[in-house]
């Protein structure tokens, strides 16, 4: 008797594993920024996602919200943003790589090395988020070219895993 096994779709296949991965992506991420901190003490006083909740209008009574783990005060908004971010590009990538594997290239290292790049030295430098990327200490870029690289490793090595178990028969 041949065993039927249940598949789901390619696409809600992707998502799944790209939202996985890309949580688990979120806590490779802030795990590497205990390690080589991005920021100096004084300018991780309100970090880029808190930063842009601020630029969009967040009212203070949000931004101020904390939760307490072990007498420290954490802000449950920057995790959001944080791990939306992760997730979010976790389930992009594995959407869009079904539609151009070459984002695949590298295992997904030169993919987060551009999201870096597009994001650190672009976006949020333009909207006012982060300082310039000359004006930012090279530690700075040294940490989070490298934390992207991992990050993004990390997300598509996790994805490559769940969506190879989703195959086998």
């Amino acid at each position: 008797m041949k065993r039927r096994t249940f598949r789901l779709p390619t696409q809600t296949a992707a998502i799944a594993a790209g939202t996985v991965a890309g949580i688990v992506g979120g806590f490779v991420k802030l795990g590497w920024e205990n390690v080589l901190p991005p920021r100096t003490p004084d300018r991780d006083k309100v970090n880029p996602p808190m930063t842009l909740l601020h630029q969009i209008g967040v009212p203070n009574k949000i931004l101020d919200s904390t939760y307490t783990y072990s007498d420290h005060k954490i802000s449950w908004p920057s995790l959001a943003v944080h791990f939306a971010f992760s997730t979010g590009f976790g389930v992009f990538y594995e959407l869009a790589a079904r539609h151009v594997p070459v984002l695949k290239a590298g295992h997904g290292i030169p993919f987060g090395l551009a999201v870096f790049g597009i994001f650190h030295h672009g976006l949020l430098p333009a909207l006012g988020t982060v300082p310039r990327a000359k004006d930012q200490p090279v530690e700075e870029h040294l940490s989070e070219a490298l934390g992207h690289a991992i990050w993004m490793w990390s997300i598509n090595e996790l994805a490559d895993q769940l969506l190879a178990a989703k195959t086998k028969a």
